[in-house]
């Protein structure tokens, strides 16, 4: 007699809130010493591009290079989480991370931009690996709560990312003490970071979120669709126009704080700050995107994810606006990087939550990854025209054509969720 097939294992709700609660720290744990390697590479990479390279243009470049490596990382990211668990998709894009830092504190050495550009793509896993970390929240989530859960480990970058851009400059003296070439530190220091956040994954992030949700929800531990990450993803986002509705956001809302923002240290650095004036804009910059996401997480499950997106296009047109008319006033471009934080978080969450609540367990990591890949993308592609903006027509044009973008963005969201709704995947 042929004895049936076991059954998995289902775990109390008292086990699962407590698994849940023990992913919320680790991965706020790794999300804060994560943060820091971002920021503190972030503050002074397109700054240290224009000085090896001579070009305020080819300077643009160096966002566009983070931004692309995050976007190229996140379908593998993506789909070994659908095949392993969130444990081995994150730990793929941490050690990227360290690598590109390794090989950007290489070509610093040897003075070569293009070397350094490369290097840059690598570190762009510490991004992707951010950005997975806010969707391994959400797997243990109770119904109605992914925002709030997804928000708490955005809100936990705050620590690592306001730090990060103001130990730049520490980072660079003890560096330079060390024997390494001047705003080599910073890289350095940003590969002990990933290197950290790496070990705090692999070692406490048990059991895996995503291995014991489908195994709750009967799935098998597998990557859907055979692997075929991208096919599974389109075919969900065919039947699914509130998915639909999310990833555009997402991607408007990224693609506008990526290009100001990359762009506002040439700027300011230009107008003759110094690097400690640069460092604190973008550390106020990155409290709007993070200090205030527990918020944005209660009030997107509470009045429901597309109104707090609607909020998010509101606040970017209106940092949009600030930053294209500042000219020399630090201040009004502070307080421009502040409100484009707040409504990247915005757009961040609130899409985020609605696209883990669109789609089934079984298809969510395709579509996740897909979802990262395209608003890496687009911020690729923004930071890269920024550049041509900001070294052909100024900074002032750059905040007129976001501000285009965002409005555009948020006026089909407003008409198309009037539609009656279909039924998610």
């Amino acid at each position: 007699m042929t004895n049936a097939p076991a059954k998995p294992a289902v775990s109390s709700p008292d086990r699962i809130r407590a698994v849940q609660r023990r992913t919320l720290v680790v991965l706020s744990a790794a999300q804060i010493v994560g943060g820091v390697g971002i920021a503190v590479g972030l503050a002074l990479s397109s700054v240290v591009v224009d000085r090896l390279s001579g070009s305020t243009v080819i300077s643009g470049l160096a966002g566009t290079a983070t931004v692309l490596g995050a976007a190229l990382l996140a379908l593998p990211t993506a789909k070994v989480s659908g095949s392993g668990g969130r444990r081995a998709g994150l730990s793929l894009a941490y050690v990227a991370a360290l690598t590109g830092c390794a090989i950007s504190v290489l070509a610093i050495s040897l003075h070569t931009w293009p070397l350094l550009l490369g290097g840059l793509v690598l570190v762009g896993g510490g991004s992707a690996a951010s950005l997975a970390a806010r969707y391994a929240a959400t797997d243990l989530a109770p119904q109605g709560r992914s925002a709030r859960h997804l928000s708490l480990v955005v809100w936990a970058s705050t620590v690592g990312s306001v730090a990060g851009p103001n130990l730049a400059k520490p980072a660079d003296q003890i560096g330079m003490r060390l024997g390494l070439v001047e705003t080599a530190g910073p890289f350095a220091f940003a590969a002990l970071a990933f290197g950290l956040a790496l070990v705090v994954v692999l070692g406490f992030l048990r059991p895996d979120p995503l291995v014991l949700a489908r195994t709750q929800n009967g799935t098998p531990n597998a990557a859907p669709g055979g692997g075929r990450t991208v096919r599974t993803a389109w075919q969900v986002l065919r039947t699914t126009p509130a998915a639909r509705r999310a990833l555009v956001m997402i991607a408007v809302s990224h693609t506008a704080m990526v290009s100001i923002m990359s762009m506002t240290p040439v700027k300011l650095h230009h107008d003759g700050s110094n690097l400690d004036v640069i460092g604190i804009v973008i550390s106020l910059h990155i409290a709007g995107m993070y200090v205030l996401s527990p918020v944005v997480g209660w009030l997107a499950d509470r009045a429901g994810k597309v109104p707090v997106l609607v909020l998010g296009a509101v606040l970017l047109l209106a940092a949009a606006a600030l930053a294209g008319t500042a000219g020399h006033q630090v201040w009004q471009v502070t307080t421009a990087l502040v409100l484009l934080g707040l409504g990247w978080s915005c757009g961040l969450v609130a899409g985020s939550a609605l696209v883990t609540e669109a789609v089934g367990i079984d298809r969510r990591p395709a579509v996740q990854g897909l979802s990262d890949l395209l608003m890496n993308v687009c911020g690729a592609t923004g930071t890269l025209v920024a550049g041509s903006i900001v070294g052909l027509l100024g900074y002032g044009t750059l905040g007129l054509v976001v501000g285009v973008m965002v409005g555009t963005a948020g006026l089909w969201l407003v008409l198309t969720h009037r539609r009656p709704p279909r039924h998610p995947a």
